[in-house]
């Protein structure tokens, strides 16, 4: 689908006439709370440990190109980490891209995570987000920042979408050994979300934007992956900058294998439930 912008946007509009359910799995409520409720207007769910609860929260922002609903494999991955942690982990249903756009999404998203530092405290906050949400995470953690607030517990980047322009001559390297993505398509979602934006807006391409001042990093990247070339970029740009990250390259692994039911995802999961608890 990836490889023909046409087939995305095809696939776009096909969702926005039949679109997909964001409800989380009945399953996972067997081994945690999960409740609804709503903020400015987006249905924001919480999912909770059923016994020692802890005053850490966390903000979990999926991906899917900015333009696809949240995966069963999402929510089956938060409710692991909210039972390993006691974490309780809020996840919003922003609206997807062409209706949600990244002036917007970028600004509440960061307000959602302003009103739980208002609870708990910056210390007690992460944000959390895989590929596209993973892009998001970081752009919202540059904007907390930039409206002063104290930096954030921990930023978990899981194959993070840092470029929404595909130049990377990276791309070009990695593209054939990655079995899910390819550039003209996640190009042409992108396209959609960012709007009015420029490619190079830090909202829509943190690689763009300025890591001082945000608070621990951790990243996670397979080597199978055309996002790969932008976590590279983002290690180089910590170097330069004098920031430390928390770096793991997944040699042979394929996007977003940290969510993934693989050993390789439980090993991740791991060191995500220490970063946020």
């Amino acid at each position: 689908m990836f490889s023909d912008p046409r087939k995305t946007l095809d696939r776009v509009e096909q969702l926005r006439l039949r679109p997909a359910s964001y409800e989380p799995p009945a399953s996972i409520s067997r081994h945690v709370d999960v409740s609804s409720r709503e903020v400015d207007g987006w249905l924001v769910f919480d999912v909770s440990a059923r016994s020692d609860g802890k005053d850490a929260r966390a903000v979990f922002l999926h991906g899917g190109c900015y333009v696809f609903e949240i995966d069963p494999l999402h929510w089956r991955f938060v409710a692991q980490l909210v039972r390993e942690t006691g974490v309780t982990i809020s996840v919003p249903i922003m609206p997807l891209a062409p209706s949600g756009q990244a002036s917007v999404v970028v600004d509440k998203v960061a307000h959602l995570v302003q009103s739980l530092i208002a609870d708990v405290g910056a210390n007690n906050v992460s944000i959390i987000g895989d590929s596209s949400g993973g892009g998001m995470a970081l752009a919202v953690a540059m904007e907390l920042r930039d409206r002063k607030h104290e930096p954030v517990r921990g930023i978990v980047l899981l194959a993070p979408w840092l470029d929404i322009s595909g130049t990377d001559p990276k791309l070009a390297e990695i593209a054939p050994f990655d079995p899910w993505l390819a550039v003209p398509g996640t190009k042409a979602a992108g396209a959609l979300y960012r709007a009015e934006l420029p490619e190079s807006d830090w909202r829509v391409s943190p690689i763009h934007g300025d890591l001082s001042g945000l608070g621990p990093i951790t990243v996670f990247t397979g080597t199978r992956d055309i996002v790969h070339a932008d976590a590279l970029r983002l290690q180089a740009k910590a170097v330069e900058q004098g920031i430390h990250l928390d770096f793991h390259v997944g040699e042979g692994m394929i996007h977003n294998y940290p969510i993934l039911p693989i050993p390789e995802g439980t090993a991740a999961r791991a060191v995500v439930a220490t970063a946020i608890s």
